[in-house]
C-alpha cells in the first residue's frame, strides 16, 4: 500500500499563491504518474494535473497558465504550485498516485489517494 500526505492548503485572498505538497511513503515512488484532483460541495471530482515518471505534465484547461506541478523523486514528494487564484478554484485538493503510463486524467485510474487539503479562495 502507498500512503500520500498533502500539506498546504489554506485561505488566500484572490490572485494569491499556494503550494501543496504530496508526500509518498513508498521507494517506488519515482516509477508513479502523480495527480492532483480537487472537489467542491455537490460536485464532482476534477482532474486538475498530471506528471509522468518522466516529468512530463498536462492540465485541465481551466487552470493552464496558472498552476504548474512538479516533483523530486529524491524526497517522494510531488508538487501544485497555484498561482493568480480565483474563488472558482476553492476545493479539497486531492493527490493521487497510478501506475499507469501515459496521461491518466479520470479516478478509476490513481489506485492511492491522500486525505485531502482544503484550499479556499476568498476576500
Amino acid at each position: 500500500q502507498v500512503q500520500l500526505v498533502e500539506s498546504g492548503g489554506g485561505l488566500v485572498q484572490p490572485g494569491g499563491s499556494l503550494r501543496l505538497s504530496c508526500a509518498a511513503s513508498d521507494s517506488t515512488f519515482s516509477t508513479y504518474t502523480m495527480g492532483w484532483f480537487r472537489q467542491a460541495p455537490g460536485k464532482e471530482r476534477e482532474f486538475v494535473s498530471g506528471i509522468s515518471s518522466g516529468s512530463h505534465t498536462y492540465y485541465t484547461d481551466s487552470v493552464k497558465g496558472r498552476f504548474t506541478t512538479s516533483r523530486e523523486n529524491a524526497r517522494n514528494t510531488v508538487y501544485l504550485q497555484m498561482n493568480s487564484l480565483k474563488p472558482e478554484d476553492t476545493a479539497v485538493y486531492y493527490c493521487a498516485a497510478s501506475p499507469l503510463d501515459g496521461p491518466v486524467v479520470t479516478p478509476r485510474s490513481y489506485y492511492y489517494w491522500g486525505q485531502g487539503t482544503q484550499v479556499t479562495v476568498s476576500s
